[in-house]
């Protein structure tokens, strides 16, 4: 599959199987996070992957409650480090939370075209997450997925149209 046809099939996934991604398959996955850009190519991203069952479950509820997050065989934390980053994007803010997130979508996409499937995870309690992982107070929880191979196929989600996303030369 071609990258324009994997961004178009790639779809939430609620719903997985237990099987276990095979090692070369999850190796690649994660270095397709790697060499993800980043402002001044810094890299400011440490990835946690959770396997431990027992770790899986207490993170329902630092997610929210969000029950299917356990059911894939790992869980991916992504999380910027502050202090590595640019220091200023844009004059308000430290670029970490971008990277990281260009670095989860890479490792998304990715996944995708292994055919499997992951859902960008953000409604997440920090300090929970944080307390649990073992996560220092100079690192940030960005986002977390879940990855394993999808126990359905996800409906096609709607997606406006392109006239209404774009406009020319100024903002209309």
């Amino acid at each position: 599959m071609d990258l324009m046809e994997v961004m178009k099939a790639r779809r939430s996934v609620r719903k997985y199987r237990p099987d276990p991604i095979p090692e070369d398959i999850f190796k690649a996955i994660i270095s397709a996070a790697r060499v993800a850009p980043s402002a001044t190519n810094a890299q400011p991203w440490k990835f946690i992957i959770v396997t431990d069952e027992e770790l899986k479950l207490k993170l329902i509820n630092a997610c929210n409650g969000q029950k299917f997050i356990a059911e894939a065989p790992v869980i991916i934390v992504g999380c910027g480090l502050p202090d590595e980053a640019y220091a200023t994007v844009g004059g308000y803010m430290n670029s970490f939370a971008m990277d990281v997130t260009i670095a989860m979508d890479h490792l998304i996409l990715a996944a995708a075209a292994y055919g499997l499937g992951t859902c960008w995870i953000a409604a997440f309690k920090e300090d929970k997450v944080r307390e649990l992982l073992g996560i220092p107070d100079d690192v940030r929880v960005v986002a977390l997925t879940p990855i394993g191979y999808p126990n359905d196929q996800p409906s096609k989600e709607s997606r406006k149209d392109l006239a209404e996303l774009i406009c020319y030369d100024k903002f209309e």
